[in-house]
Formats: structure tokens, C-alpha cells, sequence
């Protein structure tokens, strides 16, 4: 298995505590104050990474402008897209959001054929239907467990999801380092969270195990599994193939939600798991395909 693949695997294992966990922390902390510490921690746990290893000094490599597109890529692909998927979380059941949000992985095949000119197979094309109508059927079966405005969720989760694909594409495209670019792209996230919040949010106070909950978001499921899927989709190979192995994720949250949110395992939540799969496979098939043309 490439580099790539592992590290994209790695990723999906983190990622699928994250609804769950933030389901958990925002019934209590305001959506923009969880954002704003936990973009922080993954600041911090960055930062130390990057001085321990010696690249901090590479920062002296790039220009104003250099650290303004990082920045610009923090604010629309994980500013905007956490912000939009932590409210659609808080509206809506955790294994809802969570597979809704995964149009994502649609969203960057389309943009890497738009942008990076990457060519669109049948068989991919195939895949990313097949995927996406896993998504599409667990959508049609309603609100479930969640007690929100449905409607709101479900578009701000859409939304999310383009964000972060547009993100993927020209994160893969700018040629920068990506434990730097990564660093500053939370920092972009806290900044922008907290100055959002203090006038949006009536912030409250952090207590215990909150704090252990936030330490998490921030520094495994932000500042560790961004970091390796950046690093996966900046590796060698086609991007579709990585974004369908993310296709997995929403359907270990949906386990992980089931056993400690005792949310209801829905029959849509069943069906979507063999779309997702199939479109999986699918891919598979077109990726050995091609690399034995």
C-alpha cells in the first residue's frame, strides 16, 4: 500500500470520532467558542511540531503574499467548512451530518477535473454517483435522531462540503509546505472563530472534561488528520482515489454514534453503507485499470 493510502486511511480513523465528539461538546459550548480553542490547540500542537522537527524556519522561505494565500485557504477550507459542519452537527443527528458532509470527496473530483485537469473516467464518474446516492439515500430518510432545523443542517453540511473540496484542490496545487501551511491555516481558523464568536456567541466557561474533549478535536482530529490527509492528497496518484477511501469515515461514525450517542442505526444509514461501498470499488476497479494500461 502507497504512502498516500496510509496516511488517507489514517485520517478516516480519526475523522470518524469527530461528530460524535463534537455532538457531545456542543451541547454545552457555544459552536464558534469550541471552534476558536480547539483551532488554537491545533495551532499550539503544530507549532511545537514544527520547531521539534526544525521547519520553522522554513517560513522564512515564503513572502507576505505566501502567508496570505495560506491564510485565504484557512478561512474558506476549514474556517467556513468547520464552522458550517459544527452547526450542521449541532442541528442534526451526528451520523446525519456526518455522511451528508461527505459530499466532500465529490466535490474535490469535480474541482481537480476543473482545476487540476485531471481526467474524469466512466468508471470514476460511476463511482461518484454511486457514492454520492449513498449519501443522497440516507438524506431521504429524514430527520432521525436529530432535533434541529433539518433543513438548515443538511444545507449547511452541503455547503461545508464544498468548501473543503475546494480547499483539497488548491491546497494540492499551491506549492507549499504543509506542515507550515497547515500551521497557519488553524491559526486562521482561531482567529477567525474567536473574533466571529465574541459577537455572535455568549461564550461560557470550560470545565474538566471539556477541556479533554477540545484537546482532541484540536489536536488529533484537526492538527493530526488534516495534516496527514493534506499530505495524502499532496502525495504521488489521482485524487479520486484517496477521496473515495474517505468514504468510509461517515460510515464508522455511524457506529461509533450508535455504541456512545445511542443513536438509532436507520435503515437509510444501512443502505447507504452499500452505495458507499459499491462507489468505493468501483473506483478500485478503474484505479488497477489504469495503472496497468
Amino acid at each position: 500500500m502507497k504512502k498516500n493510502t496510509l496516511l488517507a486511511v489514517l485520517t478516516v480513523i480519526i475523522w470518524a470520532s469527530l461528530a460524535t465528539a463534537a455532538k457531545i461538546l456542543l451541547k454545552s459550548i457555544p459552536d464558534l467558542e469550541a471552534l476558536a480553542v480547539s483551532g488554537f490547540f491545533a495551532f499550539l500542537f503544530l507549532l511545537g511540531v514544527n520547531l521539534v522537527s526544525g521547519r520553522l524556519h522554513r517560513m522564512k522561505e515564503y513572502s507576505p503574499i505566501d502567508f496570505m494565500k495560506m491564510a485565504g485557504l484557512g478561512f474558506i477550507g476549514l474556517f467556513l467548512y468547520s464552522a458550517l459542519y459544527y452547526y450542521g452537527i449541532d442541528q442534526l443527528s451526528a451520523q446525519t451530518a456526518c455522511i451528508v458532509n461527505y459530499l466532500w470527496p465529490i466535490m474535490l473530483v469535480v474541482f481537480s477535473c476543473l482545476i487540476l485537469k485531471e481526467k474524469m473516467t466512466v468508471l470514476k464518474a460511476a463511482a461518484l454517483l454511486v457514492s454520492f446516492a449513498g449519501v443522497v439515500v440516507l438524506t431521504a430518510g429524514g430527520p432521525g435522531s436529530g432535533n434541529g432545523n433539518f433543513g438548515l443542517g443538511v444545507a449547511a453540511c452541503v455547503t461545508a462540503a464544498a468548501c473543503y473540496g475546494l480547499f483539497c484542490v488548491l491546497n494540492k496545487k499551491a506549492d507549499m509546505d504543509q506542515n507550515i501551511t497547515m500551521m497557519v491555516v488553524w491559526l486562521t481558523v482561531a482567529v477567525c472563530s474567536f473574533a466571529l464568536g465574541m459577537t455572535q456567541e455568549n461564550w461560557v466557561t470550560i470545565h474538566g472534561s471539556q477541556w479533554l474533549g477540545l484537546i482532541w478535536l484540536g489536536v488529533v482530529a484537526d492538527a493530526i488528520a488534516y495534516l496527514t490527509w493534506a499530505l495524502a492528497l499532496k502525495g504521488e496518484g489521482d485524487s479520486a482515489v484517496i477521496s473515495n477511501i474517505a468514504y468510509l469515515t461517515p460510515l464508522l461514525s455511524v457506529i461509533i454514534s450508535a455504541v456512545v450517542l445511542g443513536e438509532r442505526l436507520t435503515i437509510h444509514a444501512f443502505v447507504a453503507f452499500i452505495f458507499i461501498i459499491a462507489g468505493i470499488a468501483l473506483q478500485a476497479v478503474d484505479s488497477m485499470r489504469r495503472s496497468r494500461a
